[in-house]
């Protein structure tokens, strides 16, 4: 009974999911299309004039304070909590140290392959600066807290040594992102060496912060069908068909980095550290691939993930299942690929030329960030937000992604999975099987 109720739930969550996504791209393509009919019919209007400074303006601005408001609760427990629930990795020793080093290492060469993409293709670049300015003017209220603190960064060493806070409340109030961070690190660290009832009691307090963040972020989402109307009639009235343009050289560069991390990287992966035909991998593991695509959820991929681990890929059931349960949140290298082209696609829309520091503090954001992913439509939205207004970009640009958002995220989930699925083929190179396959067996249904 408790079963059924549970599927049932999960049903009506993945339908208000559904019915959610629709309304978000209602909100997209009414704000687009009103938005041009402005921008073309009356650019200077008392009417547009007065719906971008009194009503579309502040709602959008409104949404941006909501996720503003959780983002730092939501990652500082969802890292810490993320990094406690290692406390298995004691009993697995070496297969825990090499999920997590090798979980560091391929998040980061799937960020810095997506950053190089964007800067070499530029597809925000052409824009007219203007017209950019003049709606980073417009924008720049709504988070100027944050960004007046994000101009005060640091630089070279400072930066380094900045990174660990000398009081994690003023990096807090700060919104020192990379500082606030390192301590939920460091404290889930804590937690997870720590096995005392006092440890456990207060990990569930953790747990319950995380738990509400997560509630409150998912009712904020909500609005999101409103707040993208609201951003994408400022945007599509001042920029007309060059937003069109912007946004679909957008989508093949994300698809683009998408494509070489799993074809180019995974591969190579594979047959260096795993010793594994990536042509095999592909074929073995095209049930989960299919389904991550349809889904857009690696929650719901997880159970099609553990049986191709075990049935058509053999890998030992202990680190299948370790691997994949963790890098179903901790392992979305194309969450972290996603946000990565997305900031700096906006950088350059906008006409913000981010330095190297900047784009390395983008990086390590992204990294950092795809551990514990909202699992809501649009769960990387504050993440995204956070790391636009620490670098100087007007947040409200995210408007211009949420539209296309749906594919995408089909896109991306199904890199996650595979993703999940190559991590958990590298850490069982090695490691002794714990069941007997039968070489003679059929390798699956």
């Amino acid at each position: 009974m408790a079963e059924a109720a549970a599927i049932d739930e999960a049903d009506r969550d993945a339908l208000r999911a559904r019915r959610l996504r629709w309304r978000m791209l209602l909100g997209f393509l009414a704000g687009l299309i009103i938005g041009l009919a402005a921008h073309y019919g009356a650019p200077d209007a008392p009417w547009v004039v007065a719906v971008t400074t009194y009503v579309t303006g502040p709602l959008g601005q409104i949404f941006l304070r909501l996720l503003f408001m959780l983002v730092i609760p939501l990652l500082v427990s969802a890292l810490i909590v993320g990094v406690a629930d290692m406390g298995e990795m004691r009993a697995l020793k070496s297969i825990g140290v090499r999920t997590l080093v090798y979980t560091v290492i391929v998040s980061a060469i799937s960020v810095a392959v997506s950053l190089l993409v964007v800067n070499l293709l530029q597809p925000g670049a052409g824009v007219d600066p203007a017209l950019a300015r003049g709606l980073i003017a417009e924008g720049a209220e709504g988070a100027r807290a944050i960004t007046e603190r994000a101009g005060e960064a640091k630089t070279g060493m400072d930066a380094v040594v900045a990174i660990v806070p000398d009081n994690f409340f003023a990096a807090m109030s700060a919104n020192d992102v990379l500082a606030v961070m390192f301590f939920a690190l460091f404290f889930g660290a804590g937690l997870m060496l720590v096995r005392t009832p006092q440890a456990a009691a207060l990990k569930s307090v953790v747990e319950g912060v995380f738990a509400v963040a997560m509630k409150l972020i998912g009712l904020v989402i909500q609005l999101a069908p409103i707040a993208i109307f609201c951003f994408m009639f400022n945007l599509a009235a001042q920029f007309g068909w060059d937003l069109i343009i912007r946004l679909s050289a957008f989508v093949g560069v994300v698809l683009l980095a998408l494509a070489l991390q799993m074809f180019v990287v995974f591969p190579i992966l594979l047959k260096t550290l795993a010793r594994k035909s990536p042509v095999a991998f592909f074929r073995e593991t095209q049930e989960a691939f299919v389904m991550a695509f349809a889904t857009a959820s690696s929650n719901a991929t997880l159970p099609t993930a553990l049986r191709v681990a075990h049935d058509r890929l053999h890998l030992p059931d202990r680190v299948a299942r370790f691997v994949l349960t963790i890098g179903a949140t901790a392992n979305q290298n194309g969450t972290a690929m996603f946000e990565g082209v997305t900031v700096i696609f906006l950088a350059q829309f906008f006409g913000i030329d981010l330095t190297l520091t900047q784009q390395i503090f983008v990086m390590l954001i992204c990294i950092l960030g795809g551990v514990g992913t909202a699992g809501v439509p649009a769960g990387s939205l504050p993440v995204i937000a956070l790391i636009l207004a620490s670098v100087g970009i007007p947040p409200e640009g995210i408007g211009l992604i949420l539209g296309v958002d749906r594919f995408l995220d089909m896109c991306r989930t199904t890199l996650n999975v595979i993703g999940d699925l190559v991590a958990a083929t590298v850490v069982s190179a090695g490691v002794a099987d714990e069941r007997t396959v039968d070489p003679a067996a059929p390798a699956g249904p």
